[in-house]
């Protein structure tokens, strides 16, 4: 045990305590609470990116800051990660590990009893999965840029794999991180490291190795797992076991939500804040729902999010997101009436006119769901086609047609991105190269004469048909400004076998029109007077989702890529839209 001042504090630090869980196995933590003889409330973060690295010791809460003002923090490597024992498969153990690290922490002597969790990403998933048991102990979590639904939202998008995300973090953070700790106790094969190395520094190859199943760098037990979500494209009950918004219901700790954007995970984070606060189990736990989101993509929380600034104030540091922790802490497991309630539940950062802006709920009561319909003479490609956006319904236009070639797809140009920077740079990026391209659609509004708020869920109604049995369609909503420049804001795709349902894969008849609905998630962006809105639609995002092959066999599967032609309409029969969110007075 190591003893030392922090901010006027006398901490105690214990490194490499083993907390046992209930089939033996032992998981390792880092504690660092105050030299007192008081008993204090427990902050705990279980990590699978490793407990002694300092962003788990101070990028979301800082340890010396929250051990200053009166809690122990205990930060863990979950199963099978670095100092713990145990096999990793994610998702798996967390529901009871985390039930037993909350109850461990709360029977020490030094503990009050009440433990809160905080983090971001999967170790906001371990929070929720704890969640999901119910530990006695648990009174409050903080959950940032995470999921509600481990297949929708994280591995899979409308059907499609997000592909980039999956193998740059099962790559790199999972595997080539944490490669001593998967061979303990024996040689790692110089081949291994070396291809995994390879395999890194060479994403862009890396991510058109086909077929899926078969991709060979993650073989020989290096990560099981990622084989296992291949094989399971449906939501069917591999994906139910965990699925926290099956459970609302049930959970019963309050919630402190934090979101980006343009974050990879924005539909989980607004999913189990909605969906908490319709249906906890308690009054108590309904109104002990929070929501913060600001312009952010994966992991940022500064005021650059992609090649965009928006401003000092964008900063997480500017609203101070630490001390929004502690204050939660200090309501839930102190006992501190400090207004923390009192105060309007959702907190979000308004994109275009770049300010903080507080509201009563999400999505906003007063928005006005709007349709934009897309109109051409049916030359809507590329950003120099005749391609436009307006309130007005369609009457008898030509359709749009255009190649999908998945030899050849539509380049990923930021987003929702994780976790390679530099293959994978996410948030907003200016869309003109992409919008240059012969199978990218493009519809535009005027210039506008006034600002136009849009804030909350988006969504684009295609009716389009195929040459081919399966295809993709993605669509992506964009502000343009004056001088052109095209600023991403939100995007999405359907596969069409799953048009109908996420858990049941039925293919389309070749050229018969169907109706799809592309989730784009949400936004909050003010178009401001002189802008334009824009929609791009084709059928390919990659790498940031699989190809499909068009082939009608199952994408993980299939070496073969097809061409497919694929036809959007836009007339009185078949209106293809978006449903824009707008906020009056905007």
């Amino acid at each position: 045990m190591t003893t030392f001042m922090g901010q006027n504090t006398s901490i105690k630090t214990e490194t490499d305590v083993p907390i046992p869980m209930r089939d033996g196995a032992r998981l390792y933590a880092d504690v660092y609470r105050p030299d007192t003889s008081e008993r204090v409330p427990v902050l705990l973060q279980r990590t699978p990116y490793n407990k002694n690295m300092p962003a788990a010791r101070g990028s979301v809460l800082d340890a010396l800051r929250a051990v200053s003002h009166g809690y122990a923090v205990v930060i863990q490597d979950t199963r099978g990660r670095y100092a713990s024992d145990g096999e990793f498969y994610p998702f798996r153990d967390e529901i009871n590990d985390g039930y037993d690290t909350v109850e461990w922490c709360a029977s020490q002597p030094w503990s009050s009893g009440k433990v809160g969790m905080y983090g971001r990403s999967y170790t906001g998933a371990t929070q929720w999965l704890a969640s999901l048991s119910r530990p006695p102990s648990l009174a409050a979590i903080v959950p940032g840029i995470t999921a509600s639904d481990y297949h929708e939202g994280w591995t899979y998008q409308g059907g499609a794999f997000e592909w980039g995300f999956a193998v740059s973090w099962t790559l790199a953070q999972l595997t080539m991180a944490n490669l001593a700790t998967h061979y303990r106790g024996r040689q790692v094969p110089s081949e291994t490291r070396d291809n995994l190395l390879k395999a890194v520094d060479g994403m862009e190859e890396t991510f058109r190795f086909v077929p899926p199943k078969d991709f060979p760098h993650l073989k020989d037990g290096l990560a099981p797992y990622f084989y296992d979500w291949l094989a399971h494209p449906s939501s069917d009950e591999y994906w139910k076991r965990w699925r926290i918004e099956d459970h609302h219901s049930e959970i019963v700790v309050p919630s402190l939500h934090i979101g980006g954007w343009h974050d990879i995970f924005l539909k989980g984070t607004l999913r189990n804040f909605q969906g908490m606060r319709e249906k906890g189990p308690t009054d108590t736990v309904r109104r002990g729902q929070k929501l913060i989101v600001g312009p952010w993509h994966h992991g940022a929380g500064t005021e650059v999010s992609g090649e965009y600034y928006f401003g000092l104030m964008a900063n997480e540091a500017a609203i101070d997101v630490p001390g929004a922790h502690i204050r939660w802490y200090d309501y839930w497991l102190k006992g501190i009436d400090n207004g923390v309630l009192d105060e309007a539940p959702v907190r979000i950062f308004v994109m275009g006119d770049n300010v903080w802006r507080y509201e009563q709920e999400w999505p906003l009561a007063r928005t006005q769901y709007t349709p934009y319909y897309f109109h051409s003479d049916g030359k809507a490609s590329t950003l120099n086609g005749d391609g436009s956006l307006s309130p007005e319904r369609p009457g008898s236009e030509p359709p749009d047609v255009y190649l999908y070639d998945p030899r050849s797809p539509v380049p990923t140009k930021g987003g929702g991105l994780c976790c390679n920077a530099a293959f994978l740079p996410g948030g907003p990026f200016d869309q003109r190269s992409i919008e240059s391209r012969p199978d990218v659609l493009v519809y535009t509004t005027p210039a506008l004469e006034h600002d136009v708020e849009v804030t909350g869920p988006v969504t684009v109604t295609l009716y389009a048909a195929s040459s081919a049995p399966d295809t993709d369609f993605t669509a992506k909503l964009v502000d343009v400004s004056p001088c052109g420049c095209s600023r991403s804001l939100t995007d999405g795709i359907i596969r069409a076998r799953y048009r109908e349902s996420l858990a049941e894969s039925k293919l389309i008849e070749p050229g018969n029109v169907y109706e799809y609905t592309i989730d784009l998630v949400a936004t909050s962006n003010v178009f401001k007077a002189g802008h334009s809105i824009r929609v791009e639609v084709s059928s390919s995002n990659f790498p940031r989702f699989d190809r499909n092959p068009n082939t009608g066999r199952e994408p993980w599967e299939e070496s073969e890529l097809r061409p497919a032609v694929q036809t959007i309409l836009h007339n009185d029969q078949y209106p293809s839209h978006i449903i824009l969110p707008v906020i009056p007075g905007g």
